[in-house]
Parts: structure tokens; C-alpha cells; sequence
């Protein structure tokens, strides 16, 4: 079944709606329009998504991870265009992208790239399930960017607890598949056992990779007609074996177990405290136009007054809940839907979990008493009607993926709706759902590092350490008798937040095409554009309040997080309706001033402005609140130091800007310890001397929008700052070397190791940065190819342009494994692959040059899909004070004047003798990697080292003669120089 729409707007259909993708009869979507095409830009990306509806439930049960590493496989060159990295090569020269994931019965491929090479690309494409060549050679080394992929998985406790929940499906129930695969599955077992996994790939192609398995959905800006012949000749030579389709349905109730309804104690790898309690519900899909779940989720994931949270939070048991059913496979399949609830804990929350969950049972205990409310039903119905009438564009990428999901799981006339829209109120299936919440079907799962020690079960693929017990006797008891409701829990009120005035404002000033300053005085000033283009009646409000305390100390960039945890804490409750009512709003505890962030339907915008404002006026904490926030935060920087990626971020950033306090000196300053007093003078401080900067856009007049400001000016009544204040950092200049920091990652348990080669260029002008982007873009295809493709070093392989606090660099990155190789091999492949694309792009033809400059001014070009995309750019120019609106114009007529030549050049000054280079590495623990006594580090330990410094490991002799080492950050940064500061404007 083929869905096409021409034109930007989703509003011009055309279904070919058939059995396979062999037949194309038209059949037009009632209803729809289809909009005149005369006169527009070729500026939005096409795009395509396929899925094919079988997934990772069909694995083989003696090659388990199958379905993935096809997934992967398809990609290796076609018949057609043998190129085993040719399709993203093409797409990156064309400014593309593509993507694919699998699920349990689901496998969806998608891409996008200029409107000029939609057809050559879906051609192209189209081979994947044509004839894909899947040769031998190609096998072996693809099976190592599965196993790496499956290694970046192992330390995320999200993962973890899918893996063991599968496990606890019956036996023979395909949840308890091995879904990821890795080398053990899909290399060396078979090996073993004298399996053909070549042979077996290829039978699992041809069996499953079938036409009347395929949804295709295509958008682009040609004619209906033109998608219709184009998508006919070829995607009909997609084969067809005519089998059918395979089908789970039968493998009802797979948790329908005595091992499902326990207490399991799980130890996370992340510092955390968490309770998660899950029930298996028959399949919900074909309830889609009452859907249950929603409405039950709506209520128990609520946070106004009455909620579970609420309660929770009072108690200082609980600071956040996420309850529903996420609708991905894994939650929702033809055997079985899941139900959770999952509830961060504080430090006595984790003591007090069995009155947590009790909490949980009586709320859902009370709506069972209660029945569904209409009132209820009709409220989240008219929130859900209200966006999707007037949804802003999504990504065409993200909007075809999406779509061709919804043809696998809605009837014709649902596909654009499905998912989105309840339809009609059916109390009785709601209540169906609802009766089954009940504690003796529930499954428990509690993570804490507390649990250290008392586990004694491990998962077998991803090692996470369990145990297994019964549900403490006396709740057990309590939870079979007719317990009493809790008189705390209620129904939330009705809702004041929901807009119900959609019209749209007269301009009461000239329109601009770029945001105008209208107000500018000693304590702020003000942005303001109002939307003359995308015709919503949303609006998007964001201010920075900018303070030079917050850097003055470790402690104070901590006292800062918790102020701004603690306000968001507050704001939880009374913010909640607006939050429902799709208002959105975010804190952001930025490096240099608070930034609030606020946006929806304009309608009721202002009285949540307000009510952020008012409370940041009146900010107040318990101690009881302080300590909850702050042994939080503790959780948090801890969890932030154990990732290879953020920690190899906070090292790089250490290193090169100056003053700068690492995420290390903020833990330790919380460890050290911090009072309520010292928070509450601090913000005293903070709200006294504040310069406060906004941008106001959307369908808002500039008189309400100086109220914004002015509201923000009276409430907090602030003196100005003494002097103006940059909000950026000193960048040092690195001396002409290569210098090497290699620290030891922080979670023992992790075999990841995370490499960084960055080259510095220093302050450079508009022109300079966007030929160092040109460079990148050449760079993209080439490094995955050589680092990641041919020589397997991880999963995760890329280069990038650096603008570090105005200051130009560019670096390659790769995400390795200690277990495989050392991260000195990686740096030395790293600039293995630098040196052959020097070579490469002196050997450019002009052609190639001048295809890649187009495709990097055709991205630029690009419209933006809605609102929010032109308000983020426009906001990162006031929020770095750059103030360049017009940027991409600049930049692109910077693009149209580079030749080869000077590409070649500016490579090659970045590179030889006297160029400025770091590598950063963080060391995972694996073979490959040597503790200090010479002995390879231990891999299978789940626990992470108190973090309370860097350990700094020495250069083997792979790179011992080539580099510096650089073993104390601070004391090496000292003796350089200070680059001035510096915007990239002109």
C-alpha cells in the first residue's frame, strides 16, 4: 500500500491502496485537497519511508538479532549500484540523510535529499528491497557495527529493563528473543554450530522482505501524477512471494505467569532511585478510536492537585511520574499491551516504596470506583483537537516515517488520524482496561544502587544483576482485601488553560522579515517578530536572564542548578493544567543566566508567563525540599560523568575554555556540601542585578510582547548590571603540537571508550566558518566509510565543525570498545583516514566540488517546517548576542564564492607541522586497555568509581613519541594564551 503527497502542506493526498506493490490502482483520499503548486520554492527536502510489517519477532530462534542485522544489511550495495557505502554517499552529496530501526513486528527504512534527486534516490533506495547484494565479506565486518551498537546499549538502563521484562514472557513467547545481536549471535555461535549466516540472511530476505508486507509513504513537491508513475516504475519490481504475513496474535496473556506478579531488585548503572510497576493488558490496537490507555495515562501521569505525583511530592517520596503505554513494539504488539508506571525516587522514597505503590493502587482503585467521567474523556478530546487542527509541519522525514507506521495499523481513512485523535467515548472499554490495574496483576521492579550486593540473578545478554521475591506478606494481604481510598487522591478540576480564541492579530507595526529590537533599556531588551508565515495562533516567548555570579565559583554554578531545580519543583503543580493544555514551558539553568522558554496557543500564553514570573518573584524552599533537590542533583552529575560521550565533552571543554568550572569541580562542590541559607542569599543576589534579554514571535502584537518584558522588569524589580557582560567564555590557544589527554572513563562496568581528535583554527570570520562546514560535509561520507565501514572501529563515527565560544575548530569522533581495541589504535586510524582525505580532495573533480556547494546552499535554502525551527535559529542569535538574523544569507553567498583550490588549502593548513590538534580520549575498561599495573581492566563489574577526580592514564607507545601528554588540565591551560573574545559575525 503506497501513500504519496505532493507539496509541502500534508493536505494534498494521494492513496494507491493495493495488496502488494506490484498493482497501483488510485483511490483519492476523501476530503483532502490538493494545493496549486505555481510558484514555489524548491526549497523543503523530499523524503520516503518503506516498512515492512515484520520485525524481530520472526528472528530464528538459533540466530537471534537477525531481523536487525538485515536491517543493517541492505544497506551494503545493490545489483543495481554495487557501491557498498553508495547510497549515503549520494544522499550526502545531495544534502540527505537516512535512517532505519527495527522493531518486534515492524522494520522501518526512511531518507530525505533535495526535491532535484528524489527520483535517482528512491531508485537507488528501492534496490535495498529489489536485490540487495549482502556479499560475505560485507557480512563479516557489518556484524562489528551491530555488536558495537549492542555495546553503546549495554550501559542504558532503559535497555537493561527491557531485557529483563522480556525475559519474563513464557517460554517460547518471542519477547524473550534476543532482539539487538551482536558477534556472539551472529558471528561466532554460528560459526560454531556450522550455521550459513550468509545463506540464512538471504533465506530471511527473500521470505519476509515482500511486497504485501510493504507500506511506502513518499512527499515531495511534484505533480500526484508525476509521485504515481515515478513510485509505479520502481517500486513494482519489489518481489512478491505471495505468503502470508507472519502472525503473533495467537501468543495471547505471555506475563500471565506466577514469576511476572514479584518484587524485582534491580542495581541500574546510573544513579537512581526508581519504582516501576507494569501490568500486560490484552492488545489494545483495536480500541485506537477510544484509546483507553490514553485516557487512563492522562490521569495517572497528571501533576496538578489530587494527582499521584502531587501526593508523592508532598511526602518528598517522589520528584517525577511517567506513567501510559509508549506505543513502541516492545509496549504494544498483537500479543499483549503494556501498562506502566514508572516513579523517580528521592533517597526516601526508596525507603518508603511499598507505601509508594500503595499510593499508585489506591488512585487507580478510586477510578475504578468512579467509572470513566465523559467531562474527563471530552477535555483530553478537545486538547488533542485543538493541536491537531492546528499542528505545526513536522519534518518531512519524521512525517513519512510516521505515516507509513500508521498504514500498517489503521484502516484507510485513519492513516493521518490514528494515532493522534480520540474519536468516540466508549466508557465501557475504558473501564474494560481499567479493572485489570489491579495489585495482583502487577509487576514491581525497584532500581537502586542499593541493591548492590543483594542480587544474586544476572540477565544473560546485557548482565544486568536482579533478584527475585515475593511481595512483602502484609501488603500482599492489605492489597487482596477491600483497602481503603486515599482522601488526598482526586479528579483534577477543570482545565483554564485550554485556548478557545484562535484568531489571528493585526499587525500594530510594519512587518520585517527578521526580528526588530523594540525595546532597549539599561536592564533589557527586547526582540520581537510577529509570523507573517506560517498563520497559527501560537506564539513562542523566551528570555535570558543574564547574571555575572553565576561563574564566580564551583559552588555558585551549583547553587544555580538547584535554584533552578527547586523553582521548576514549585512550578510543577500550578504549572500542570497549562502544560496539558499544550503549553509548554522549560527552565534552562544556562551557563551564564536563567532561560525561560515558553510557547503554545497564544490564547492563554501570557497566564503561564505570569505564573513562571510570580514564582521565580517568591522563590521559597523547605529543607526538606533542599535536600530532596540536592541529593538529586547529586544522581545527576554522577549520571552525566559515567557516559563516555559527556565525560570526553566535559574534558574537551575543560581544556579549551578558560574559567570554565567542569561538571567534576560541580560534584564536588555538592559533595562538599551546601546550606538552604547559602541558596537563598545566592538568589537574593541573583534576582538583584540581572540584564534580562528576550525574543517574543508568532501571533502576538508588539504592544502585549513589551509587556512580557515590562511584567518580568516590575516583579523582580532588579538593578541593571554595572557593565556589560559577554556571555561567553576565553578560549586558550593551543600551542602548535598535538597534545593527548586520556582520562579513565568513570563506570567500571563500561567497555566504551569515546575518541576525539580535534584540530583548533582559531577566530575566524562568517566566510571561514562556512567553508569549514563545506569541509565537514565533504568529510561526512568518506570518514563513516573508512573508520566505520572498512575498518570496524564503532558504531558511532563523525566529524564536526567546532564553534567553541566564537572560536573555530573541527574535529572527528569515534565510539569504540576497550574490548576491541585501544583508543591510541583509534587516534592513529583517525589520522589514517585524515591523511587519505587530504588525498581525496585533491583529487575532486570540479564537478564533485560544485555538487557538494550546492547541496550545502540548497540545506541553507531550505524553508523551515514551522515555527519553532525559525524561532530556535532566530533565539540563538540573541541568546550568544551575535544578533545576525540574516546568517544563512551571508553564508550562502560566502558558499558561492569558494573554488577546490580553496578547500584544498584550508585542509592543509589545519594540518602538519605546527597545527593545533587535541585528542581527548576516555578509556573504557576491556582487554585492550591496561590498568596502570599492566594487567588488561576489568569488564564485567556493574559498579561505577566514587567520581571525585580524573584519573589521567599515560600515552603507550603507539602515540608516546608523537604527542604531549597532558595530565593535569588545569595546570597546562595556565601557561597558555587567551584568545580574545570573539563572534563569528562578519
Amino acid at each position: 500500500m503506497i501513500l504519496a503527497w505532493a507539496g509541502q502542506s500534508p493536505f494534498a493526498f494521494l492513496s494507491v491502496s493495493a495488496f502488494s506493490l506490484r498493482s497501483v490502482p488510485v483511490q483519492h483520499l476523501a476530503g483532502w485537497r490538493e494545493e496549486e503548486q505555481q510558484g514555489e520554492t524548491d526549497t523543503v527536502l523530499s523524503a520516503a519511508a518503506l516498512c515492512v510489517g515484520v520485525g524481530s519477532f520472526a528472528d530464528p530462534d538459533d540466530l537471534p538479532g537477525l531481523a536487525h542485522f538485515l536491517e543493517h544489511m541492505v544497506f551494503m550495495g545493490s545489483l543495481k549500484y554495487p557501491d557498498e557505502n553508495g547510497f549515503d554517499a549520494f544522499l550526502k552529496k545531495h544534502g540527505g540523510s537516512d535512517n532505519a530501526s527495527t522493531d518486534c513486528e515492524r522494520t522501518v527504512f526512511q531518507f530525505d535529499v533535495q526535491r532535484k534527486y528524489f527520483k535517482e534516490a528512491l531508485d537507488r533506495w528501492a534496490q535495498f528491497f529489489i536485490h540487495p547484494l549482502m556479499i560475505r565479506d560485507a557480512i563479516d565486518r557489518e556484524v562489528e557495527a551491530v555488536d558495537s551498537e549492542y555495546q553503546l546499549a549495554r550501559p542504558s538502563d532503559a535497555n537493561r529493563k527491557e531485557m529483563l521484562f522480556g525475559s519474563l514472557a513464557r517460554p517460547g513467547h518471542p519477547m524473550g528473543k534476543f532482539f539487538w545481536g551482536n558477534a556472539e549471535t551472529l558471528k561466532h555461535e554460528p560459526k560454531r554450530n556450522n550455521i550459513d549466516t550468509h545463506a540464512r540472511l538471504r533465506e530471511f530476505w527473500m521470505r519476509f522482505y515482500s511486497a504485501h508486507y510493504m507500506t511506502l509513504v513518499v512527499q515531495s513537491k511534484e505533480t500526484l501524477d508525476t509521485l504515481e508513475k515515478w513510485v509505479t516504475e520502481i517500486f513494482s519490481q519489489i518481489p512478491n512471494n505471495g505468503l502470508p504475513k507472519p502472525n503473533f496474535g495467537h501468543l495471547t496473556d505471555p506475563f500471565d505467569t506466577p514469576a511476572f506478579n514479584k518484587l524485582y531488585r534491580v542495581v541500574p548503572i546510573r544513579k537512581i532511585h526508581a519504582l516501576t510497576i507494569t501490568w500486560a493488558l490484552p492488545p489494545q490496537q483495536q480500541h485506537y478510536r477510544s484509546k483507553p490507555l490514553h485516557y487512563i495515562s492522562w490521569l495517572v501521569g497528571h501533576e496538578g492537585k489530587g494527582s499521584i505525583l502531587s501526593y508523592l511530592r508532598k511526602k518528598c517520596w517522589a520528584l517525577a511520574l511517567f506513567g501510559g503505554n509508549g506505543e513502541t513494539g516492545f509496549e504494544q504488539n498483537s500479543t499483549y499491551s503494556v501498562f506502566s508506571i514508572s516513579i523517580t525516587l528521592t533517597d526516601e522514597g526508596y525507603e518508603h516504596f511499598y507505601e509508594v505503590a500503595h499510593t499508585v493502587f489506591q488512585y487507580l482503585k478510586m477510578l475504578q470506583k468512579l467509572g470513566p467521567e465523559k467531562r474527563i474523556f471530552e477535555e483530553i478530546q478537545k486538547i488533542e483537537d485543538n493541536e491537531f487542527h492546528y499542528q505545526e509541519q513536522t519534518d518531512p522525514v519524521e512525517y513519512v516515517e510516521n505515516m507509513c507506521e500508521n498504514m500498517q495499523l489503521y484502516p484507510l481513512q485513519d492513516f493521518l488520524t490514528g494515532d493522534q485523535l480520540l474519536f468516540e467515548y466508549k466508557p465501557e472499554v475504558i473501564a474494560e482496561a481499567l479493572n485489570q490495574l489491579v495489585p495482583q496483576k502487577a509487576n514491581l521492579v525497584l532500581l537502586s544502587g542499593a541493591n548492590e550486593g543483594k542480587c544474586d540473578l544476572k540477565e544473560k545478554w546485557f548482565g544486568t544483576q536482579y533478584s527475585m521475591e515475593d511481595i512483602e506478606n502484609s501488603w500482599a494481604e492489605l492489597w487482596k482485601s477491600n483497602f481503603e481510598l486515599n482522601p488526598d487522591l482526586h479528579l483534577p478540576a477543570e482545565n483554564k488553560y485550554i485556548a478557545t480564541d484562535f484568531m489571528l492579530k493585526a499587525f500594530d507595526c510594519p512587518e520585517t522579515e527578521y526580528p526588530v529590537k523594540i525595546v532597549n533599556t539599561p536592564q533589557g531588551c527586547l526582540w520581537y517578530k510577529k509570523d507573517n508565515k506560517f498563520k497559527i495562533p501560537k506564539a513562542y516567548i523566551r528570555f535570558h536572564l543574564i547574571s555575572p555570579l553565576i561563574q564566580k565559583s564551583a559552588a555558585n554554578v551549583v547553587l544555580f542548578d538547584i535554584f533552578v531545580n527547586i523553582l521548576t519543583h514549585n512550578l510543577a503543580e500550578p504549572a500542570y493544567e497549562a502544560d496539558v493544555a499544550q503549553l509548554e514551558y522549560k527552565l534552562v539553568a544556562g551557563e551564564h543566566g536563567l532561560i525561560i522558554r515558553v510557547k503554545g496557543f497564544n490564547h492563554k500564553l501570557p497566564l503561564l508567563f505570569q505564573l513562571i514570573i510570580d514564582y521565580l518573584a517568591e522563590f521559597t524552599s523547605t529543607p526538606a525540599v533542599f535536600t530532596m533537590i540536592t541529593e538529586q542533583l547529586k544522581k545527576t552529575y554522577f549520571n552525566i560523568l559515567i557516559k563516555p560521550e559527556t565525560l570526553a565533552k566535559d574534558v574537551r571543554l575543560l581544556i579549551l575554555e578558560y574559567a570554565r568550572w567542569s561538571m567534576i569541580d560541580k560534584y564536588r562542590a555538592l559533595m562538599d556540601g551546601l546550606s538552604l541559607e547559602s541558596l537563598l542569599s545566592f538568589v537574593k543576589e541573583f534576582k538583584a542585578q540581572l540584564f534580562v534579554e528576550g525574543l517574543v514571535q508568532g501571533n502576538v502584537t508588539s504592544t502585549e510582547s513589551t509587556d512580557f518584558l515590562k511584567y518580568v522588569v516590575d516583579k523582580l524589580n532588579f538593578m541593571p548590571l554595572e557593565q556589560e557582560m559577554p556571555v561567553q567564555f576565553r578560549v586558550v590557544e593551543l600551542p602548535g603540537a598535538h597534545h593527548l589527554c586520556k582520562v579513565r572513563a568513570l563506570n567500571k562496568g563500561d567497555a566504551n571508550s569515546e575518541v576525539t581528535v580535534y584540530y583548533q583554527s582559531g577566530a575566524r570570520s562568517l566566510k571561514e566558518y562556512t567553508l569549514m562546514e563545506l569541509l565537514v560535509m565533504h568529510m561526512e561520507e568518506p570518514c563513516f566509510d573508512f573508520l566505520r565501514t572498512k575498518q570496524t572501529l564503532g558504531y558511532h563515527v563523525y566529524p564536526t565543525c567546532r564553534n567553541t565560544s566564537g572560536i573555530l575548530g573541527f574535529s572527528v569522533t569515534v565510539g569504540t570498545q576497550a574490548t576491541k581495541y585501544n583508543s591510541e589504535v583509534v587516534d592513529k586510524k583517525i589520522e589514517e583516514f585524515l591523511s587519505s582525505f587530504e588525498e581525496k580532495i585533491e583529487n575532486l573533480t570540479e564537478d564533485a566540488f560544485n555538487t557538494q556547494v550546492t547541496a550545502l546552499i540548497k540545506l541553507k535554502e531550505c524553508e523551515d517546517t514551522h515555527l519553532g525551527e525559525e524561532v530556535d535559529r532566530n533565539w540563538n542569535e540573541v541568546v550568544t548576542q551575535q544578533y545576525l538574523f540574516d546568517r544563512l544569507a551571508h553564508e550562502i553567498e560566502a558558499l558561492k564564492s569558494f573554488s577546490k583550490s580553496d578547500l584544498v588549502s584550508w585542509f592543509k593548513a589545519h594540518r602538519g607541522p605546527g597545527s593545533k590538534m587535541l585528542s581527548v580520549h576516555v578509556v573504557g575498561f576491556g582487554k585492550h586497555e591496561l590498568e596502570e599495573d599492566g594487567i588488561p581492566s576489568s569488564e564485567d563489574s556493574n559498579s561505577s568509581c566514587e567520581v571525585m577526580q580524573l584519573t589521567y592514564l599515560p600515552a603507550s607507545p603507539l602515540l608516546a613519541d608523537s604527542t604531549i601528554p597532558i595530565t593535569d588540565i588545569r595546570a597546562f591551560t595556565s601557561t597558555l594564551n587567551l584568545l580574545p573574545y570573539h563572534k563569528i559575525v562578519k
